[in-house]
């Protein structure tokens, strides 16, 4: 039996989702934003911030490399699973205000307004190189925590 902390194997998808959520709130703190962790995962964001006394909904993506292509991606769909089979939803824009996408391999953050974010109907793809002659649209959202103050304002 594997001991909890055992190097062998490899991360299961809920563990993984737990480190970037950790991972974006150590760097919300240290941005300074005032950050809540809702109990259970029954909510249909995974983090707020308080801004202002107004209630920010984040989602957090943890993005994987896709070797055959080169890129990092994300679905931007919801995933939900039982045994017999996984299934896919759009997320609605009354889900989440803004989605928090972590690239673990290089310690980067994308913060996308939902609007952006709900806009891709499957994959979104990050290119972290600079041998690509045309970043994709996402690039624009690399380290944009200003977004989160600013979508303050937006609404």
């Amino acid at each position: 039996m594997e001991q909890p902390g055992s190097s062998r194997g490899s991360m299961d998808t809920k563990l993984k989702s737990d480190i970037a959520e950790s991972a974006v709130t150590t760097e919300l703190l240290k941005r300074s934003f005032r950050v809540l962790r809702p109990v259970g995962d029954r909510l249909s964001y995974d983090l707020g911030i308080d801004l202002e006394g107004k209630l920010v909904r984040i989602q957090v993506k943890r993005a994987w490399y896709n070797k055959r292509a080169r890129y990092y991606t994300v679905d931007a769909r919801r995933t939900k699973t039982n045994r017999r089979r996984m299934l896919r939803q759009c997320y609605k824009a009354s889900d989440f205000d803004f989605a928090i996408i972590y690239i673990a391999d290089l310690n980067v953050f994308y913060v996308m307004p939902q609007s952006v974010f709900s806009s891709y109907e499957s994959t979104i793809a990050f290119v972290e190189t600079d041998k690509r002659q045309r970043k994709p649209k996402s690039a624009e959202y690399k380290e944009r925590w200003d977004l989160l103050s600013d979508g303050l304002i937006c609404r």
